[in-house]
């Protein structure tokens, strides 16, 4: 005789499966991984500083 299964155990995990393949294809279709996100604000954050620190600060602008 072969073991008994867990149909409860099994349900759980088929609908984890299924829950994880999803969010894979929503990452494939809208996201971008947390490296790229924190890259591209670490790029924003050393564009900004190198524009404040070229700025001039005079009135003889005009």
């Amino acid at each position: 005789m072969s073991e008994p299964v867990n149909l409860n155990r099994f349900r759980k995990a088929k609908a984890r499966a299924d829950k994880q393949a999803r969010a894979n294809e929503n990452a494939v279709k809208f996201g971008r991984t947390k490296p790229q996100k924190t890259l591209e604000q670490a790029k924003a954050d050393k564009a900004r500083q190198t524009l404040d620190g070229a700025r001039r600060d005079g009135k003889d602008d005009a």
